[in-house]
């Protein structure tokens, strides 16, 4: 059956409370073990039910967000996901305090108990409303992003549709596709400040309603952050400013060679003046050679993507009205993955694809589990499979981009770099809002720009007020509707660049390892997973420099002026 042919109902979130409670009632009175197992099961099965329902109504608003039908459910879902929520955190109490816990964790696993003590502890029916008013208030960003129509050279365009522009190689075509990018932010401004400081001061309230000092501690929590804290991950930071930030200025300053400028501009998103490499054809056949490259890569990859594809699992091609950017979701009935993306005819095409195909095929080969926490890792093990997918995929690379091959992998391998450094400017200004929730917009604008400044010294916006001024995060949808999930990237990228490394001394053993992570799922936390996957963990002293050095080496050894 495919996607399209998905049948969805609307939950009747009355009967399942009843017979969730029924179910948990006969968890909790359970005499035996095997009792207690058997309603775990059944409440697994009543939790696929509506969750899957849930997720069918997302990606289908996702799609075409003008669509008053899939609003009306995504308004649904923003209602009624945290009564939901509430009543799995119901099933978590009963499960952390079983009497056979032990029993249970022996079989299933310490990880499951270790989220649900971590549920529990991130939500109350006194937050309730505030959790509505929090979904309602992320839809709002998500929609009015969405909602973009910006005329460029005689057309309507979505954000999305203007990117291809943004990297032209005319310098003044760059610049006139940037500032309509922005400017669409700019006349927006206020509407966005406003939304975003209501979630700031609705998410600290809920932090305090919930016993936490701050919404940083109830975030890292809700991210399933069992095994490391703020403290690491500002020591990581650290790391990246000590490592990364000067490779990644190099790189800068080599790019603004090649392209013969006296300053890069924040308009100059530009590689080559030959042009960024391109695939050489439209979206279904960017998918035939995807096709083809999962067949050679495994059988298990193959597998997975004929299963996508005879499925309609996939929705690619941008639209007006549908939401920006990219994701992997996961629809449990059909033990399905969903890839969604906006290919816009640049490179951004295949790395989004490979990107999200790693989640999904994560997702694949882990849809047996019987526990439904275990389909997939948290936010930061997650990132793994999909950065190190991208990096699997070089062997067929010219496929795509034929003889701008190696112009891709440049690219490709620098921007991991450059990545870095903004990914944890993101991380680093979430901590400074929320620990401090009563700034101003204005002041939030600055402590941006200031963080800016540090992690990327060579952006320039002397031409653009609104980005001087610290505007450029209101894009950042993670920002919004994701709270402290950006420095998952970095974590992970750290972790694909292993892999990359891995992977060119012995490609057999590097597949073998990735397939075993895969496997896996969400069976450990992140750092018990990586370690089971035998790579080094990004807060260990010294991971970040070794990586970096082998990453430089090979860059160096390039001459992009060539390319």
């Amino acid at each position: 059956m495919k996607f399209p042919d998905y049948v969805y109902e609307r939950p009747d979130m009355e009967q399942f409370r009843r017979d969730f409670t029924a179910l948990l009632d006969r968890f909790v009175s359970a005499a035996t073990l095997e009792e207690q197992d058997a309603a775990m099961e059944a409440i697994n099965a009543a939790r696929t039910k509506v969750s899957s329902m849930f997720t069918i109504a997302r990606i289908r608003y996702s799609i075409n967000t003008a669509d008053a039908g899939c609003k009306a459910e995504q308004d649904y879902i923003d209602e009624q996901s945290p009564v939901y929520q509430g009543l799995i955190t119901d099933y978590y109490k009963a499960l952390a305090g079983s009497p056979f816990r032990k029993e249970l964790e022996a079989k299933w696993g310490r990880q499951l108990f270790a989220g649900a003590e971590l549920s529990v502890k991130t939500f109350s029916p006194d937050i309730v409303g505030d959790l509505k008013e929090e979904n309602k208030k992320t839809s709002e960003y998500i929609k009015l992003v969405a909602s973009a129509k910006i005329e460029f050279d005689g057309q309507e365009r979505t954000l999305s549709q203007l990117a291809p522009y943004m990297q032209s190689t005319d310098r003044e075509t760059r610049k006139r596709a940037t500032d309509a990018r922005y400017s669409f932010f700019e006349a927006n401004e206020h509407t966005i400040d406003a939304i975003y400081d209501h979630l700031v001061h609705l998410r600290t309230r809920i932090a305090r309603k919930l016993g936490y000092r701050s919404f940083v501690e109830l975030a890292y929590d809700r991210m399933d952050r069992t095994d490391y804290g703020p403290s690491q991950v500002a020591e990581f930071r650290k790391q990246v400013i000590e490592h990364i930030v000067p490779a990644a200025s190099e790189l800068s300053e080599r790019r603004r060679a090649r392209l013969g400028l006296d300053s890069l501009k924040y308009y100059d998103n530009l590689s080559y003046l030959t042009g960024n490499p391109k695939p050489k054809g439209g979206p279904e056949w960017i998918v035939g050679k995807a096709k083809t490259m999962y067949a050679e890569m495994s059988p298990e990859t193959d597998a997975f993507f004929r299963f996508m594809l005879d499925n309609g699992l996939m929705d690619l091609e941008s639209k007006p009205g549908k939401r920006v950017g990219g994701y992997c979701s996961y629809i449990s009935a059909y033990k399905a993955p969903f890839i969604f993306s906006n290919f816009n005819g640049t490179s951004h095409d295949v790395d989004v694809l490979t990107h999200e195909a790693g989640h999904a095929f994560q997702a694949y080969m882990s849809r047996d589990f019987a526990v439904p926490e275990y389909i997939h890792p948290t936010l930061d093990a997650c990132e793994i499979h999909s950065m190190s997918m991208e990096f699997f995929a070089w062997p067929w690379i010219d496929s795509f981009f034929e003889e701008d091959a190696d112009k891709y992998k440049f690219s490709h391998l620098s921007g991991a770099i450059t990545f870095i450094p903004y990914g944890v400017a993101v991380d680093e200004f979430q901590h400074r809002i929320y620990e401090e929730p009563d700034m101003t917009p204005s002041e939030r604008k600055q402590v941006w720009r200031d963080i800016e400044r540090k992690y990327i010294p060579t952006r320039v916006y002397d031409d653009m007020p609104f980005l001087e001024r610290g505007g450029f995060w209101h894009q950042q949808q993670h920002i919004f509707k994701s709270p402290f999930y950006y420095i998952d990237y970095t974590l992970a990228q750290i972790c694909a660049l292993q892999y990359w490394k891995y992977a060119r001394d012995d490609r057999a053993a590097a597949w073998a390892s990735y397939l075993k992570l895969c496997r896996a799922g969400g069976s450990g936390s992140f750092t018990e997973l990586v370690k089971l996957a035998g790579l080094r963990s990004p807060f260990e002293d010294g991971c970040v420099s070794a990586i970096i050095g082998d990453i430089r080496g090979w860059l160096n050894a390039i001459d992009d002026t060539k390319l």
